[in-house]
């Protein structure tokens, strides 16, 4: 888990190639906070195929409005309603472990497709079109990750030092981590906006966020006896 050695590398390729918007130096000194990379025992769990959209999120919120999505079935963004979902699910909310392992679907590369860069056209934010659906799911059957920033359940610190090895959440008083976002700001304006794609890139919650949720295996679903491994976990898309 983390931003590797050969990660940075690939992307001073893409830099090399001249393949970049932006001097990337800036993010280069901020991938401190995607580091130092570190082995993770990840346990079974569900995860939500995609961030919840507008008409999930009226199923417990009926009253929920948003201004940014373009249909129900648009990816939501929740801002000060938040809290009042979180409330009303009964799922919680990954670890950033968790949503790494999931993002990353058993790859060590960027993203699940590899090394290159991202293009915008692997953005996804709406899920009506089942084709188009289908086709950006990764590995694990898992679509859109890195395309809305999702909030996880830890607590935003901007780093992995002392970070858990067995993938429960950081907690405490302050903002919490959201990783990807590379569709929030779609229209792409030449910023190296790919960057939000990656697996690794996590930041801190601001001003609005999506909804993963994940649930535990049931445990009549379960092992008999528990087979968990770094970022080898049996997992289930819901």
């Amino acid at each position: 888990m983390g931003l590797s050695d050969g990660e940075l590398e690939a992307i001073r390729a893409i830099e090399r190639a001249d393949d970049t918007d932006d001097d990337l130096e800036a993010f280069f000194a901020d991938a401190v906070q995607a580091r130092p990379v570190r082995e993770v025992r990840v346990e079974p769990f569900l995860i939500a195929r995609h961030p919840l959209t507008v008409a999930q999120v009226r199923h417990w919120l009926p009253e929920y409005e948003d201004s940014f999505a373009q249909s129900d079935s648009s990816t939501a963004r929740c801002e000060d309603d938040l809290d009042d979902l979180l409330g009303a699910l009964p799922f919680r909310l990954p670890s950033e472990a968790e949503w790494e392992y999931a993002a990353r679907a058993g790859t060590t590369t960027l993203t699940f497709r590899g090394d290159g860069r991202p293009d915008e056209d692997q953005v996804l934010d709406d899920f009506a079109d089942e084709e188009r659906t289908a086709a950006a799911e990764n590995a694990f059957g898992l679509a859109a990750m890195g395309s809305a920033n999702e909030i996880c359940a830890d607590l935003w610190i901007p780093h992995f030092e002392d970070a858990p090895l067995d993938a429960r959440p950081r907690t405490g008083d302050g903002p919490r981590v959201v990783r990807g976002g590379g569709g929030d700001l779609s229209p792409w304006q030449g910023c190296d906006e790919w960057l939000l794609l990656l697996s690794a890139t996590r930041d801190e919650v601001q001003d609005f966020t999506a909804v993963r949720p994940v649930a535990p295996v049931p445990a009549s679903d379960s092992p008999s006896t528990p087979n968990s491994g770094l970022w080898s976990s049996r997992h289930r898309s819901i």
